[in-house]
């Protein structure tokens, strides 16, 4: 019995989706819910399982195909009979010839061995050669993130050393990486945007984190990090700034009585934005866990459509991958928007006395249609006393 292999029902909010890459060709034979294709949208990568097991009996769209929500793009021939060779084939088959010496494994497939199954599919897709790659992960393994960062772009660089050589390659944009920038163009030529600055003394936080960081693991099984502060910190600061936390909407503003906070995450496709939804009613862990769980299911390419869906505020933490500084762009229709850095000790003057303290730039960048100056500056000094004094959010004040 055939059985149909559909494209996930999709939200109003995205038209439609792309063939990014077939797992399995017609022919193969497929377990239920093993992966048999991935849908690029305008947002996430989408993983379509299949629904049976079976023999993949026909694929309707190739790679680079669009497709709409509900469309059937495969068949499956359901039954693990249909797997299995015909008996007639078997008996008909020629005595096996002598073994013909190995040839050797194309360049796509070498040095995979030692990977994970997520990665040899990234350097069979890429074609990329996972011998020549420096590794950094336990005993020299060359990991997923190795493939990404050091493949195209290694072997690019390697033909670049060669004398003479300028190499040039071009690669179509992701949908992902499209939408990424239509909405940065979007942010830029439809809002007023500024930015302030201001800088956090981190010492208390990173006190209680020492403190309490053990128990806490062995509570929650997850670490106390820098972000549930900041997470925590800005929910009471949008309480008492509500217009930071509100939306333009054609000549109106509308002021949200909640907090949904995005949390930017960077993966090897571009940037995405999971919301906590209702942060202003999480605790420290169930902040920590949400953020955990969004970034990992972020990295493998699991998050769902709902998980990005609204936000009324953003937080990024370009500290990271060790900005000092920097101004970040408002994610419309939200109209401001957080920046953390990387936390160096500074020199500092405290009740008179010069000390080493763990310092931290923040940044705030809002729509000054609707948000003037003084907001902003109040909004983001509130966050700094906060963290200055992490006993303040927990007691609301």
């Amino acid at each position: 019995m055939a059985i149909e292999v559909k494209v996930p029902v999709l939200p109003e909010s995205v038209s439609d989706a792309t063939i990014a890459s077939w797992h399995k060709k017609a022919g193969d034979a497929v377990s239920r819910d093993e992966n048999l294709v991935d849908l690029e949208t305008d947002k996430v990568v989408l993983e379509v399982p299949a629904p049976v097991d079976g023999v993949l009996k026909e694929i309707k769209f190739q790679t680079g195909d669009t497709v709409n929500s509900e469309q059937v793009i495969a068949l499956i021939e359901e039954g693990a009979a249909a797997a299995a060779p015909a008996p007639e084939a078997e008996s008909k088959s020629p005595a096996p010839a002598p073994a013909e010496p190995k040839a050797e494994a194309p360049k796509a497939a070498r040095g995979t061995e030692d990977l994970s199954p997520a990665g040899r599919r990234v350097a069979v897709e890429e074609g990329i050669d996972a011998s020549k790659l420096a590794g950094t992960g336990r005993g020299g393994r060359v990991t997923k993130e190795d493939l990404l960062t050091q493949g195209r772009h290694g072997t690019a660089a390697a033909a670049l050393a060669a004398p003479g050589a300028r190499p040039e390659e071009r690669v179509p944009m992701t949908r992902i990486r499209k939408r990424i920038a239509e909405r940065l163009m979007q942010s830029k030529n439809s809002i007023a945007m500024l930015t302030s600055f201001n800088e956090v003394n981190l010492a208390q936080v990173a006190r209680m984190r020492k403190t309490f960081g053990e128990q806490f693991l062995k509570e929650n099984g997850v670490k106390l990090g820098y972000m549930s502060f900041f997470v925590k910190a800005v929910c009471e600061a949008l309480k008492r700034h509500p217009v930071v936390n509100a939306s333009v909407d054609g000549e109106d503003i509308i002021y949200h009585g909640y907090q949904d906070i995005s949390i930017a995450v960077s993966t090897d496709k571009g940037l995405v934005t999971p919301v906590l939804r209702d942060a202003q009613d999480m605790s420290f862990a169930e902040i920590e866990q949400a953020i955990g769980d969004f970034a990992a299911r972020a990295r493998s390419g699991k998050l769902s459509l709902e998980d990005l869906q609204g936000g009324t505020f953003t937080i990024t933490n370009g500290g990271t991958f060790g900005s000092l500084m920097s101004t970040p762009i408002v994610n419309p229709p939200q109209s401001a928007i957080l920046g953390m850095h990387t936390i160096k000790e500074r020199a500092v003057v405290e009740d008179g006395q010069v000390v080493a303290a763990p310092m931290m730039y923040i940044a705030i960048s809002y729509d000054h249609r609707i948000i003037d100056g003084k907001d902003a500056v109040l909004f983001l000094v509130d966050i700094k006393n906060q963290l200055e004094n992490p006993h303040r959010m927990l007691l609301g004040l």
